[in-house]
């Protein structure tokens, strides 16, 4: 189903365009998960990756073949302000993972993380022809709960109290998208519900005042 183009020459967009990752963007990484906050948000541990685990996770899953990882670049000038991937590829059943973290800082909430987004969610559903692409996302962690929301993601389940942070125990949200929503969306078809009328597997609304995440 996706041999033919697992990894893109490149995915352009508006205002970032996405590359194969080299080894020349290490130090990036080291950079960028050794920041608190960076780690409290992506990472099931309450602290900053050591440099060596950065470098076995960057030689496995962003190098590595079994992950479709793609630096974020800005369009303009070129800088590297991010990762993205697509993981756990289920070719039977047309199904991958997504994961996405912007690592400068100064880049967040300026749009550059859902631009990524789409481009990788047309890369899996138009040319690689998958299903079903799904996510997980900290409770905590709303700005990244509410770009999902918007660009089409739609809240499936959660893992209840997964997470120990912050003297308390918080929610692990699973979401996904499927081809049909996103042929939809890309033609104007359906709208993405508004956080106020979607609930969760639960019943309960998902966007409950909370401490503000990326």
């Amino acid at each position: 189903m996706v041999a033919r183009a697992w990894f893109p020459h490149e995915l352009v967009g508006e205002r970032v365009v996405l590359r194969r990752h080299t080894p020349a963007n290490l130090p990036a990484f080291r950079r960028w998960y050794a920041d608190p906050e960076v780690a409290h948000l992506t990472r099931y541990q309450g602290e900053p990756m050591r440099p060596d685990e950065v470098d076995r996770f960057f030689a496995a899953r962003v190098l590595g073949p079994d992950s479709l990882a793609m630096a974020i670049h800005l369009r303009g000038g070129g800088r590297l302000i991010g990762t993205c991937a697509l993981s756990g590829l289920d070719p039977d059943n047309g199904s991958a993972l997504f994961h996405i973290t912007i690592g400068e800082k100064d880049c967040w909430g300026k749009g550059y993380g859902s631009e990524a987004t789409r481009l990788m969610l047309a890369h899996a559903f138009e040319t690689l022809r998958l299903h079903r692409i799904g996510l997980s996302v900290f409770e905590f962690n709303e700005r990244a709960i509410r770009a999902y929301r918007k660009i089409g993601f739609v809240v499936e389940g959660r893992a209840r109290e997964a997470i120990w942070r912050d003297g308390r125990w918080w929610d692990e949200i699973m979401m996904s998208m499927l081809d049909r929503e996103w042929a939809a969306l890309r033609t104007g078809q359906t709208t993405v519900p508004s956080p106020s009328a979607e609930a969760d597997a639960a019943g309960r609304p998902l966007a409950a005042p909370r401490r503000g995440g990326r």
